[in-house]
């Protein structure tokens, strides 16, 4: 029998558990995507996936070079387009 490993109860969970978010390929790039509730969509942004308004209201996700400076870097995509992202190129550069 194989001495049990112990797992830290203190440990952080994995990022894409945790609810904040998961660290996603496009292109070879890690990005990361964090999720945008309804009830925090209080502005209107431009996806650059489709090109498309998202408006207040709408729920989607928040996207970054994970390497990058989410705070100059982001970009708020609709889901759907997130997730299409390999099948179409973004109109204005992710």
């Amino acid at each position: 029998m194989s001495p049990r490993r112990h797992q830290r109860r203190d440990a952080a969970p994995p990022l894409a558990t945790a609810g904040l978010g998961s660290v996603e390929d496009y292109d070879g790039v890690d990005y990361s995507v964090r999720p945008v509730s309804a009830a925090r969509a209080t502005k209107t942004y431009r996806c650059p996936g489709c090109d498309q308004e998202i408006p207040p209201a709408v729920p989607h996700v928040l996207v970054w070079p994970a390497d990058r400076d989410a705070e100059i870097h982001r970009r708020h995509w609709h889901r759907a387009c997130w997730e299409a992202r390999h099948r179409r190129r973004p109109v204005h550069g992710a």
